[in-house]
Formats: C-alpha cells, sequence, structure tokens
C-alpha cells in the first residue's frame, strides 16, 4: 500500500513540476531544513510518504491529520528544496495492494 502510494504521489509530483517548469513560473525554493521547519510550524505538516525521482531529486510528501493541508517536495542534490504542489483534504488510504501475476 505504502508503495503504491509512493508512486502515486510521486508521479502527481512529477506533473506538476512539469507543468510548472513549461509554464515557466518561478520556483518557490529554500533550503530543505528551513521550508521543512516553516511547514511544520505553520501548517501542522509532518513527512508521509518519499520516493527518488530523476537526476537524484528526493519526491516528500508533507500532510497535517489536523488541518487536511498536504504538501509535495522535491530535494534537488544540490540541498534545495522546491515546492511543487499542495491542497486540503488529504486522506491517507490504505487500499490493498494488487496480487502479484
Amino acid at each position: 500500500m505504502k508503495s503504491t502510494l509512493i508512486k502515486m504521489a510521486t508521479g502527481l509530483g512529477l506533473m506538476v513540476l512539469a507543468a510548472q517548469q513549461l509554464y515557466a513560473q518561478p520556483r518557490q525554493c529554500a533550503p530543505r531544513d528551513d521550508l521543512i521547519q516553516q511547514l511544520e510550524e505553520r501548517y501542522g505538516e509532518t513527512r508521509r510518504g518519499i520516493g527518488i525521482a530523476r537526476q537524484g531529486a528526493v519526491m516528500e510528501l508533507f500532510a497535517s491529520a489536523n488541518t487536511g493541508s498536504w504538501t509535495i517536495t522535491i530535494t534537488l542534490p544540490d540541498g534545495m528544496t522546491c515546492l511543487v504542489a499542495s491542497g486540503q483534504a488529504f486522506e491517507a488510504l490504505a487500499d490493498a495492494l494488487p496480487p502479484n501475476a
């Protein structure tokens, strides 16, 4: 279940990242420690998922059980972390994994 959720979040994060680059909007990036601290202090979000993206980047999903807010970030190999997407109504799912074929 966790690997499916991570794959889905990674795919979503990469699609949003690609869309942001397409429109050439400036990224919202900061050193990872600073950004993670802001997510925790401002929104009560903690890490709920992680995945490896292209070229050594790390995708992380943060969410708050209290408020339902969520944020997807990408951390680049140089240590900068960029916001990819955020929203409301986060729910952790416990879907069963499909049987191995």
